[in-house]
């Protein structure tokens, strides 16, 4: 019997180790960057519009978000959206990278807005 559980005790790892595998083929890791897929959906446009608002406030400034430009999200203790963005002064156009963190109940912070460099 003793032998019996030392064999699945070494068989177990070797079971999962594809599912382990595919998950990293798939980039479903925790922690990683990836592409947001329609930069066009209403939340993607929810979260800019929050960092422009939230800059704003900060900086005494009156942005207007003009396009999402691009976009990926990091999952960590909630989602990390970071946007290469359009805004506006009413004068110029620039571009600006912004990350902003939300929690699993929608609550956001503003972790960085600055001009993207490209």
């Amino acid at each position: 019997m003793q032998q019996f559980h030392n064999f699945l005790v070494l068989l177990l790892p070797l079971l999962l180790l594809p599912l382990i595998i595919s998950d990293v083929a798939e980039g479903s890791l925790a922690g990683r960057w990836e592409p947001i897929k329609d930069i066009n959906d209403p939340h993607v446009t929810e979260i800019a519009e929050f960092a422009v608002d939230e800059f704003n406030k900060q900086g005494n400034t009156g942005l207007k978000l003009v396009a999402v430009v691009k976009g990926e999200t990091q999952v960590v203790s909630g989602t990390n959206y970071r946007l290469i963005l359009k805004a506006t002064d009413g004068t110029t156009t620039k571009t600006y990278q912004t990350i902003v963190w939300e929690d699993a109940l929608k609550n956001k912070k503003l972790t960085s807005f600055e001009p993207f460099l490209g």
